[in-house]
């Protein structure tokens, strides 16, 4: 099977590096994917939206043979559905890394701009729900990986027109919330709520991790990615 690989904001296709020997054991083909303007000055990003995130990775689809799974991270999550949307017909799961498939209108999260880009912010900034399991060598490791992403990215509103994006399976690998709890969490968020409920097959996975498990625990998500992918 073919896999796209989508990080979430501030990553690159070399994100996913500790994950893919998992994948390619398993004897899937594996295509991690840099999303334009990550890293580039605001002279060169500025009109970089998350449409255009969605187009380049719908192109990374239509450059395959046949069906992907597509498997976002993070906001990479907006991404990866925005995908599901544009080609629910090429589209046989989407994976959701510690993210929600979101409704269409909402964007990302809002960070602040630095000489108009959105700077990575630090392990710090983060709770620490999300950060507890990396460790002061792995946040060292990591966070010169990390780049700015197009100011517009994570504010834009993600449009989603194609409700057969709701028939394409679904399974969400959460960090650290089975699907009874995640279940009762989701069902406060209003129109988030009704897009989950929307779908015809959603499954949720606990990882047992931060918001991070690339790093953290990158053998564990890649055997979960497996599991899912041969469901």
């Amino acid at each position: 099977m073919d896999i796209i690989l989508i990080p979430g904001l501030w990553l690159d296709a070399s994100s996913w590096d500790e994950v893919i020997p998992t994948l390619e054991k398993a004897g899937h083909r594996v295509h991690p994917l840099t999303l334009p303007g990550v890293g580039a000055p605001a002279a060169e990003s500025a009109d970089i939206g998350i449409a255009d995130w969605v187009d380049a990775a719908a192109r990374a689809v239509d450059a395959l043979p046949g069906a992907a799974v597509v498997v976002g991270h993070s906001g990479g999550g907006n991404v990866a559905w925005g995908v599901a949307d544009a080609r629910p017909e090429r589209v046989s799961r989407v994976i959701f890394v510690d993210t929600v498939p979101p409704p269409s209108g909402n964007g990302i999260s809002e960070f602040e701009l630095v000489d108009g880009v959105v700077p990575f912010p630090g392990w710090d900034f983060f709770p620490d729900e999300d950060v507890s399991d990396l460790d002061a060598a792995v946040r060292a490791r990591t966070a010169p990986l990390t780049l700015s992403v197009p100011a517009r990215v994570p504010t834009d509103e993600i449009v989603l027109a194609d409700s057969a994006r709701h028939h394409v399976p679904v399974t969400l690998l959460m960090g650290g919330l089975d699907q009874e709890t995640f279940e009762g969490m989701i069902d406060q968020w209003g129109p988030y709520a009704d897009e989950y409920h929307a779908i015809d097959d959603a499954e949720v996975v606990r990882i047992g991790s931060g918001h991070w498990p690339q790093f953290s625990v990158p053998e564990k998500l890649g055997e979960l990615i497996v599991a899912a992918v041969a469901r």
